[in-house]
């Protein structure tokens, strides 16, 4: 079994950068003890406008930034700023957009509300990821995505970045998020996910009226493997039901033990038959 090196995570959260919640322990955890096995990891998030970046250390890197990504026929320029979490020598990659992410939190706004262009801001983050990925000209063996905000990536590695020299060989490991929000799946969406030649026909016999839940499925759907952060039996089934390798929720401890294993596994998947040809 040959080992897969390059871990890229991305993540809608992670600490310190945001408030503690199960998904932020995950995202700064699981890395570090990827990193400790020997593995190359690179990390990217969301730049929320409740991230302080005078405090966090934030700067843009001028070289990855300026381009623009068209969502649902809009131009949105994709600003990249990246930090350092010394202790555990992780540098992490943040997509920022005026549009977005300046002055506006995570889900929901202030009051509560969600926020109705979340799946805008979801496919531009995934985009924003894959094209920076490019730009650096780093080629991961996994990646893995983390919540809802990333749900996008595996379906446009395995359509519309499906032919790219550096997520070609990848395989993509999804982690899903029970987030309980409860907004519905936007009537613009076939808009919103349009890129060359990746339509709505992809979220289609999902079964899901809202947004979040949606967009969970449509992670697993478009996967290699699941890495379950809890325990949740209905997205386990549908895991399950395709036929995806799973990774049982491990406490942050055991990461170090169980992850990189899971990683080989998924990274082999089909590797040994194209090796034997």
């Amino acid at each position: 079994m040959t080992k897969a090196k390059k871990i890229l995570f991305v993540t809608q959260e992670m600490l310190p950068f945001v408030p503690e919640s199960d998904i932020a322990q995950m995202s700064r955890y699981l890395p570090q003890a990827v990193q400790e096995k020997s593995r190359e990891i690179r990390s990217f998030m969301p730049k929320w406008g409740t991230i302080n970046e005078r405090r966090n250390q934030l700067h843009e890197v001028i070289r990855l930034s300026g381009m623009n990504i068209v969502v649902d026929d809009t131009d949105h320029p994709l600003v990249i700023k990246v930090a350092s979490i010394t202790a555990a020598r992780m540098q992490i990659y943040f997509i920022d957009n005026d549009d977005y992410f300046v002055g506006r939190n995570m889900a929901m706004d202030a009051a509560g509300k969600e926020y109705e262009d979340n799946a805008d801001r979801a496919v531009f983050f995934a985009r924003g990821v894959l094209e920076t990925i490019k730009k650096l000209k780093w080629s991961p063996d996994i990646i893995h995505c983390m919540g809802w905000m990333s749900s996008f990536l595996p379906l446009y590695i395995k359509t519309a970045y499906t032919e790219e020299p550096s997520f070609r060989d990848c395989k993509v490991i999804y982690t899903p998020f029970a987030q309980a929000l409860t907004s519905p799946v936007p009537a613009n969406l076939d808009g919103i996910i349009a890129f060359r030649g990746t339509t709505i026909s992809a979220v289609r016999g999902l079964g899901e009226k809202r947004l979040v839940p949606m967009l969970n499925k449509l992670g697993i759907k478009y996967a290699d493997g699941i890495g379950f952060l809890a325990e949740d039996e209905e997205l386990q089934m549908y895991a399950e039901g395709l036929g995806k390798p799973c990774q049982q929720p491990v406490d942050i401890e055991e990461y170090g033990i169980y992850y990189p294993t899971f990683y080989d596994t998924v990274w082999n998947i089909g590797r040994v038959e194209e090796e034997e040809q």
